[in-house]
């Protein structure tokens, strides 16, 4: 039987995204960075907030910290908004930004770790969260001669999906899609001592119960199988933004891996570390922070 809704879908309403985001791709790629940055988050801190979405981070936000009144709430709504435009706005001039450039817009500290990895023969995870400008992180590795596999998250609509592909900057690594279907690459990847990069902070459904924010959350396991198994660092990384389009990059030294010879606890406390410094940067940054993703549900 002919599924109208998925034919819909792929002969028109796909085209139709794609054809907006890339017009919108090239404005913002003709502008400044810093403009481009401005122009989109003026228009998503008034928007945003209002949306229907907004309630699931309100939601997520008074989870996390029930200390927060309702107006600090609304101000890191607000935040979170202008943060996330200011991504969408940059995301045409990532492959141009010089990371490590002295007079750029980033402030770089704890380089020396992606030295560290590109030197010691080994495979190894560089991870972070949808916090700051998390487009940037590839750049971090592939300046500094450390070529890295990314795990995204493949957009449903694949002409979207091509422009994404165009706009990244993996330096000489690939795109490694979430869920089964990337597994094999992931594996292949750590098994060949490539270096890999992941966002941790977003909910896996058939993942392992881990604390975040002091609430049982299912987390990805992957990268501290791999990393026990393969004896491989996991690196924390992230790129906060300071004014602007104008961001502090912070390497920090690897997690220590649990190795208790209890294999599935010290994947648990493992990513149970992991987690612990998300949250930390979150606490730090809440405006930052994407509080969109369902991280709790209800069930």
């Amino acid at each position: 039987m002919l599924n109208i809704k998925k034919l819909f879908k792929s002969t028109v309403a796909y085209p139709m995204q794609a054809l907006v985001a890339v017009l919108l791709y090239c404005v913002l790629r003709m502008l400044p960075m810093m403009w481009a940055s401005n122009v989109v988050s003026s228009v998503t801190r008034v928007i945003g907030p209002a949306l229907p979405i907004s309630n699931r981070a309100r939601s997520n936000i008074s989870r996390a910290m029930p200390e927060l009144s309702p107006v600090k709430i609304e101000e890191i709504v607000q935040e979170m908004w202008e943060n996330l435009g200011r991504t969408i706005g940059e995301f045409p001039h990532v492959h141009s930004i010089d990371v490590y450039d002295p007079n750029g817009p980033i402030t770089a500290t704890g380089a020396e770790w992606v030295d560290v990895l590109r030197e010691d023969g080994k495979p190894g995870f560089f991870f972070s969260g949808h916090i700051g400008n998390w487009e940037l992180l590839p750049l971090v590795t592939s300046q500094r001669g450390v070529p890295i596999d990314v795990i995204y998250r493949q957009p449903n609509n694949y002409f979207v999906e091509w422009l994404y592909r165009l706009g990244h900057s993996t330096g000489k690594g690939q795109l490694i899609p979430k869920g089964p279907k990337g597994v094999p690459l992931l594996i292949k990847a750590v098994r060949t001592g490539r270096h890999v990069g992941v966002l941790v902070d977003q909910k896996m459904n058939d993942g392992i119960s881990v604390p975040f924010f002091g609430i049982e959350a299912k987390t990805a396991p992957a990268i501290a199988q791999l990393a026990i198994k393969y004896d491989c660092p996991l690196v924390p990384v992230r790129l906060i933004r300071l004014k602007g389009a104008t961001f502090q990059l912070e390497v920090f030294p690897p997690v220590e891996l649990a190795n208790t010879g209890d294999r599935n606890a010290d994947i648990v406390e493992t990513m149970r570390r992991v987690n612990t410094i998300i949250e930390g940067w979150i606490r730090e940054y809440p405006g930052q922070w994407l509080w969109l993703h369902n991280r709790w549900p209800d069930n």
